[in-house]
């Protein structure tokens, strides 16, 4: 696809999305959260659902977590327009709870659809419930700033939530070191032929 076939794609589930009534999540929301940024990346986030003011705005990480996220792109020479960013689900849970594995489930084929159509080189999950969605069984403590290559051949670079450096801002170095990998991950994955798929999840790098 073009990019502007994949972005007339990405519209159309959008649409879809503002429609969907298939869990409870659209009985309070304002707007849905479908998500934005470049159709054609080559790096796709993932975090886990909108917030209070990705509800207002119908865009997601534009809180403060967002502006964190938005300085560790920087930190690379990279805008949002460079990336696509999205979320397990697409509507806010009420009072930012996890969501329940039944909304998580309803939304899940949105979120392949995009996966599929923006082919991205790089999935990077932000946080361990986007994590743990596509990589079970690992934890965050010990799996972030690893990219993993799942057995399908895709491959997942396991972040904290940007979230997380809000709590804790001793934290705020060890994300901006992982989000400085980015680069070198994605030059090696653009620069190494079609990977093999592997008959077990393994560490790129």
């Amino acid at each position: 696809m073009t990019a502007e076939e994949k972005a007339t794609a990405l519209e159309e589930i959008a649409e879809k999305i503002k429609n969907c009534q298939k869990c409870r999540l659209h009985e309070q929301r304002t707007n849905t959260v479908p998500g934005a940024g470049n159709p054609d990346a080559d790096v796709l986030f993932i975090g886990e659902g909108p917030g209070r003011d990705e509800d207002l705005q119908g865009e997601p990480f534009v809180g403060a977590a967002g502006k964190f996220l938005n300085q560790m792109l920087e930190s690379i020479g990279w805008t949002r327009a460079d990336v696509f960013i999205a979320n397990v689900v697409k509507c806010r849970p009420p009072g930012n709870r996890d969501p329940e594995p039944k909304e998580v489930e309803t939304c899940w084929d949105f979120l392949n659809q995009q996966v599929e159509i923006i082919k991205p080189k790089l999935i990077v999950t932000l946080g361990r419930h986007s994590m743990n969605r596509f990589l079970p069984g690992l934890r965050i403590s010990s799996a972030h700033g690893n990219p993993v290559r799942r057995k399908d051949g895709r491959i997942f670079l396991p972040l904290y939530h940007p979230a997380a450096a809000l709590y804790s801002p001793s934290q705020k170095e060890a994300h901006l070191a992982d989000f400085a990998k980015i680069p070198a991950i994605l030059k090696k994955i653009t620069e190494t032929s079609e990977p093999e798929k592997q008959p077990t999840q393994t560490k790129l790098i």
